[in-house]
């Protein structure tokens, strides 16, 4: 498929708000590969693919990982996590996705990983910080993220952390694991 069949099936399986969200990470993405010297055209096609299985059912999700041998310790923790690791295999399997380090940008969006690509990081941070958010602190990740990748995906991801621990949930480890990732890879 090319990205203009990928983008209109995307467009028809999701709602009119998540389309917009999607948009505006596509937008966001490609600023900030353009910014930090990551590939424009892969930012660009894993944001349109990013939230590719965010509106499938929680059952199917979790039978999709179940049967595909998706990552099996996210079952464990909140179902948010879930659609990224599928989506990845989504866009793998129904899009024709081989790209690996696209898959990975797609499949790490919402926890993160231990020593990030610089397409993870984009495709994260925007995510994170595309103009229809809005959240105590974004505002801060967007100043942050015009001139420093790491100390802005931090920022989001303690911004994470904290809602999670306000709403009294477990943190998925990998996103504790990719945030003291970045801050090693800051200090060295």
């Amino acid at each position: 498929m090319n990205r203009n069949d990928i983008l209109n099936a995307v467009r028809d399986r999701l709602p009119k708000k998540r389309w917009e969200h999607v948009v505006g990470v596509m937008e966001t993405a490609v600023i900030l590969a353009d910014r930090f010297g990551a590939d424009p055209v892969k930012a660009d096609l894993a944001a349109i693919l990013h939230d590719v299985a965010k509106y499938w059912p929680i059952p199917q999700l979790e039978q999709a990982v179940i049967e595909h041998h998706i990552q099996g310790d996210l079952l464990l923790y909140d179902r948010q996590l879930l659609h990224a690791h599928v989506g990845a295999y989504v866009a793998e399997v129904e899009y024709g996705i081989l790209d690996d380090e696209i898959l990975d940008a797609i499949r790490y969006h919402t926890s993160g990983r231990e020593v990030m690509t610089l397409l993870d990081k984009v495709i994260c941070l925007a995510d994170y910080m595309e103009p229809g958010r809005d959240f105590p602190g974004v505002e801060h990740i967007r100043y942050l993220a015009q001139s420093n990748l790491d100390l802005a995906l931090i920022a989001g991801f303690d911004s994470t952390i904290s809602y999670l621990i306000t709403q009294g949930k477990s943190i998925y480890p990998l996103t504790i694991i990719a945030r003291n990732s970045l801050i090693d890879h800051i200090k060295n």
